[in-house]
């Protein structure tokens, strides 16, 4: 039985591999901010019906506000930060730095507990930050200038995708403690999509003109994300965690494999090597930490 439910994890691990993909896929053909509205709605849907809408007299508003306000944010960081790269190969360094969080969440959780700690944890933060540096540069001479210059070229790109790796990471370490084993996803993804329509109706984006194409994507989408949560959450229940939380820390690569099969996009050696750098720092982070039980993925998603 244990199996079955690890297989649920390992598929929900694959789901969300695809999701920068096609949310970049979603917003060219749509709009940033309207595209991101109408994937977090059509998710939105999708999880009312398979998880439902959670009850609200068994949790904590603690727990429902701000997480909620955290996880909106979050998702909203990273869609758009996703939806407003100059290209797919930005798009793809936008996922990058969106990876740095399961190192930040270590490191969070530790400090907030006020726990000491290996060296090997901030050696692993710093092999991850490099990695995504590493990135960035792919395969050009190292220097602060080219550095400056690359995000210079879309800061606001640059600093949301950052931005969001911070919330989530906060995310993860403050609703594992305020849950009490309930899941508020669901109502999470509403105020997600209702955040992003008032963002859509105060921006001068124009109308939404949907076809045959966006509409395919737009619904795999929506299925990606809901489908990826859904088993997850039965994963959570039976599954082995251990191995899924392992397994977790390697999103980065498949999430680089996948969505460049999306996206058409062929990457250099150099990116490939920055992504295993950010996988390898935050795997290394995990391990240092793994005998603790806030450090196992829970209701944090890997992606």
């Amino acid at each position: 039985m244990q199996h079955k439910y690890t297989w649920f994890g390992i598929a929900a691990i694959m789901l969300w591999a695809c999701s920068v993909g096609l949310t970049r896929s979603v917003t060219e053909l749509l709009s940033p901010i309207g595209g991101s509205a109408m994937i977090y709605s059509v998710s939105a849907l999708f999880l009312w019906l398979v998880i439902g809408l959670p009850r609200l007299g068994s949790q904590s508003w603690r727990y429902l506000l701000v997480g909620g306000v955290l996880f909106a944010a979050y998702e909203i960081c990273i869609s758009l930060a996703v939806g407003f790269s100059h290209s797919r190969h930005q798009a793809m360094e936008m996922a990058v730095v969106n990876y740095l969080w399961p190192a930040l969440t270590v490191l969070l959780t530790v400090v907030v507990q006020g726990k000491r700690t290996s060296l090997l944890l901030f050696v692993g933060v710093l092999l991850a930050f490099s990695g995504v540096v590493w990135c960035l540069f792919n395969g050009e001479s190292w220097s602060l200038s080219v550095l400056s210059m690359h995000v210079a070229s879309n800061p606001l790109t640059y600093a949301l995708a950052f931005c969001g790796a911070i919330i989530w990471a906060l995310y993860c370490t403050l609703t594992q403690r305020w849950s009490n084993g309930e899941n508020g996803i669901t109502l999470f993804f509403i105020m997600t999509a209702i955040t992003l329509w008032v963002q859509y109706g105060l921006s001068d984006e124009p109308a939404l003109k949907f076809s045959l194409s966006s509409v395919g994507y737009l619904i795999c989408s929506g299925l990606v994300m809901a489908g990826g949560y859904g088993l997850w959450n039965l994963a959570i229940l039976r599954g082995n965690m251990m191995l899924l939380a392992t397994l977790s820390y390697f999103t980065p690569v498949f999430a680089t494999l996948f969505s460049s099969v999306i996206l058409g996009i062929l990457l250099s050696w150099s990116f490939w090597q920055g992504v295993a750098m950010v996988s390898l720092g935050s795997l290394i982070c995990w391990w240092v930490t793994r005998d603790k039980p806030q450090t196992v993925v829970t209701e944090q998603k890997a992606a």
